[in-house]
């Protein structure tokens, strides 16, 4: 049994615990604030983005353009968000778990990862890290997430890869995120919900032609599609990490 010095010396390192996990959750406190109010911000904008790419489709007949055919390579990109640091919970560790386990092939993956614990985890299982963005995780723009973007494009309308992923975790409320993976190129039209419009059967017409609209509209599509989690992967962080931090586990010790 311990003595009561034993008992009062645990007290006190608990309570000093208690002082900086209270500490820690302030900060991020202030930080899921700004990225909850950021990503309002945006919530318009991806809408009305997703919006117009899905009317365009549908009311465009049939359209032969690259983004919406898969390319000839059989390399699959995988843009992969998780943070640059540990202590939230199954946050990283379920990213990770969704590509192992997924259909795609590792030989055949290339990873674009952003935040350092996805990349350390997938280079040690053997997938190939094409490029790596641990900067980004910290302190997200649109400007950086449109930068990443157009260099998974490039390989795309080149032809070294086939298909985009988006691995992420979807925040739907305090209690359930969901890990996802996304396919956001090629483009297909039966992912997308098509507006119910009365309209819906009018042909819709192009200037100059419906190839460089496209060209203009996709790119600004798929950053939105990954701009979103990007600056949500706070409010995500924040209820993991709250999850460490209950006084009773380590009131457990005494």
């Amino acid at each position: 049994m311990a003595s009561m010095r034993d008992i009062k010396r645990r007290k006190s390192s608990i309570q000093s615990t208690q002082q900086i996990t209270k500490a820690m959750k302030l900060v991020s406190t202030v930080k899921l604030q700004k990225a909850k109010g950021r990503a309002e911000q945006t919530n318009p904008y991806f809408n009305y983005m997703y919006q117009t790419v899905s009317s365009m489709l549908a009311k465009s007949g049939n359209i032969n353009h690259p983004y919406l055919k898969s390319g000839d390579s059989a390399k699959k990109a995988v843009v992969v968000i998780t943070s640059n640091r540990g202590l939230a919970g199954g946050y990283n560790s379920n990213i990770v778990k969704l590509i192992t386990g997924s259909d795609l092939n590792k030989e055949d993956v290339e990873c674009y990862t952003i935040g350092n614990k996805g990349r350390e985890v997938l280079e040690r299982r053997g997938y190939e890290i094409k490029a790596s963005y641990p900067e980004v995780i910290e302190s997200p723009e649109y400007a950086d997430a449109a930068a990443i973007c157009n260099e998974v494009l490039a390989s795309y309308q080149r032809g070294e890869i086939g298909e985009i992923y988006l691995a992420y975790t979807h925040f739907k409320n305090t209690v359930v995120h969901e890990p996802k993976l996304m396919k956001l190129l090629p483009v297909e039209f039966d992912d997308l919900e098509i507006p119910d419009e009365d309209e819906s059967n009018v042909l819709m017409n192009y200037e100059p032609n419906e190839e460089d609209a496209l060209d203009m509209i996709i790119p600004k599509y798929v950053t939105s599609l990954f701009t979103e989690p990007l600056w949500k992967q706070w409010q995500v962080r924040m209820v993991q990490e709250c999850r460490q931090w209950i006084p009773q586990q380590a009131m457990r010790k005494i």
